[in-house]
């Protein structure tokens, strides 16, 4: 199925070009839309012609499948809205807020699930039988996985949050059909009445998709950090070039798939050419930028290099630093002095959860005493969400 969704990007399109993921998103949905449609259709003329209620009632899920689909083309095609006065970022969001939507319609199928399954439990009845339907409902379970695979694989081929929830959608209604068939089998074949156990065994595995949709996209919308490898990445990407010395305060705003802005200091020698520097910040913010599909903005934070007292402190407070562990940095070292006193100039990276900043302000500023009894220590300290 990989294979099939890349051969409908043709060869000049990248899946990054909002235009590609319009028509892309476009067409899965409308796909979902137009099988979970015949199939619902299908289903409930046999299921009234035969009297079958389990058909009758997969009838119904999938036309809660369609709605899932109808939500993610509405949305896929909304987050394409351009840019206005009152969205500056555009629209991207509401491909989340799409894909939330589905999170939710998956909980309420699950809970439905659930409630049957239960029922079955207390009051166990013999699942009807009939060839018909008993494969029409395979064909179901088979085009349903072969409906998953197409939505999991075509959303992340474009980074489609609604259509990669429409996958797990797809998902939990296979598993649901394939615990009626087993109940189907289980029951005519050995007077098993499982229905109700299967029942509630497939509503648990429902409501777990369910809610990993809705945690997901709510944490996303909240501006949980959810995309910490695009974040290693720019890192590794930008100490590549020639004369940065080191990255920190890397920042990523999620607008929609396509729509992040990232910015990120980036420290350089203090001596070296301003204008050769400049050249090279702006050829990383363009080569990054591109390569990954982000606005990436990069401020440049001079640092003396070569100072023999500078070096001496700094390597003795990062020293200091690593007994916490390899989360803890320093940088924008800076000496600042004075009639009295020298001012140790510096922020310290630590990890997010680190609650100690009042004793590591005391432990730094006693290594500082240790080489010089005027060193005073400011201290600023930053998180780092992209390491680890």
């Amino acid at each position: 199925m990989k294979k099939l969704v890349e051969h409908l990007l043709r060869p000049e399109e990248s899946p990054q070009d909002q235009r590609v993921r319009k028509r892309l998103g476009t067409l899965g949905s409308c796909v979902g839309i137009g099988m979970n449609t015949a199939l619902a259709a299908v289903k409930f003329l046999v299921g009234t012609l035969t009297g079958s209620v389990a058909v009758a009632a997969d009838a119904v899920n999938n036309l809660s499948d369609a709605a899932g689909s109808v939500v993610a083309l509405i949305s896929v095609r909304m987050a394409q809205k351009p840019n206005d006065r009152e969205h500056p970022f555009g629209h991207g969001r509401m491909e989340y807020l799409g894909a939330l939507a589905v999170g939710v319609l998956i909980l309420v199928m699950g809970i439905e699930t659930l409630i049957s399954g239960v029922r079955s439990i207390i009051t166990p009845t013999s699942v009807a039988f009939g060839w018909l339907p008993f494969w029409l409902l395979v064909i179901s379970v088979l085009c349903k996985g072969a409906l998953y695979l197409f939505y999991r694989d075509l959303g992340r081929l474009i980074d489609a949050a609604s259509l990669q929830a429409a996958a797990k959608d797809s998902l939990s209604d296979m598993l649901a059909t394939s615990a009626v068939v087993v109940s189907m089998i289980a029951s005519h074949g050995f007077g098993w009445p499982i229905d109700g156990f299967m029942g509630v065994a497939v509503a648990l595995l429902v409501l777990k998709a369910g809610y990993d949709v809705v945690h997901d996209m709510a944490d996303t919308l909240l501006g949980g950090n959810t995309n910490p490898a695009l974040g290693r990445e720019i890192i590794e990407r930008l100490q590549g070039y020639e004369g940065i010395l080191g990255t920190h305060d890397l920042l990523i705003h999620d607008y929609g798939p396509g729509r992040c802005v990232a910015s990120i200091h980036a420290e350089v020698p203090a001596e070296g050419s301003l204008l050769v520097l400049h050249e090279v910040i702006d050829r990383a913010e363009h080569e990054i930028g591109h390569a990954l599909g982000i606005s990436l903005c990069i401020h440049m934070d001079p640092i003396v290099t070569g100072d023999e007292k500078t070096d001496q402190a700094h390597d003795h407070l990062a020293a200091c630093l690593r007994e916490q562990g390899e989360a803890f940095m320093l940088h924008d070292l800076r000496m600042v002095p004075g009639e009295s006193r020298i001012n140790l100039v510096f922020d310290v990276v630590i990890p997010p959860g680190y609650g100690d900043t009042k004793g590591l302000c005391d432990k730094l500023r006693r290594a500082a005493k240790e080489l010089d009894e005027r060193y005073e220590c400011v201290i600023h300290f930053d998180i780092d969400y992209y390491h680890g």
